[in-house]
């Protein structure tokens, strides 16, 4: 069909005729309302954006091995679900001496987790807090 049929069909229906893809060899076009047109391109842009979320994890200087367990079937858990995981490890009071033990407790859990990951953000220390985030591979 013409441009020119396709522009009087269009104003004889009294809706909108839409340019929907310029780069096809003829371009095509559709006949309907403009905003109804800008709804449904909302729509699509909106379903395709995937979210994120960080989930956090926290752990202790003296946790115990079951709940270290546990823990790491969270985060597979959290992982599986497409989920970034925030590991946290607060030393509180006469704790922040022992600051490479806790390094290591969170390397250990880390290196213990049975799903795939990588770090997205290095082991580092922030006021008595030690935290990394992990990512699936």
């Amino acid at each position: 069909m013409s441009t020119i049929e396709a522009l009087r069909l269009a104003e004889e229906q009294g809706i909108d005729l839409i340019e929907v893809s310029p780069q096809a060899q003829p371009p095509v076009c559709r006949l309907m309302e403009f905003g109804k047109f800008q709804y449904q391109q909302s729509r699509q842009t909106k379903n395709k954006t995937k979210r994120v979320d960080v989930k956090g994890i926290r752990l202790s200087l003296k946790i115990g091995q079951h709940d270290i367990e546990t823990k790491q079937k969270q985060v597979a858990k959290f992982l599986n679900q497409g989920h970034k995981v925030k590991i946290d490890l607060r030393l509180r009071g006469r704790e922040k001496a022992f600051h490479s033990k806790g390094v290591e407790v969170v390397k250990q859990f880390i290196d213990t987790l049975q799903c795939e990951y990588k770090l997205d953000k290095p082991i580092e220390t922030q006021m008595g807090t030690i935290s990394t985030i992990i990512a699936k591979k």
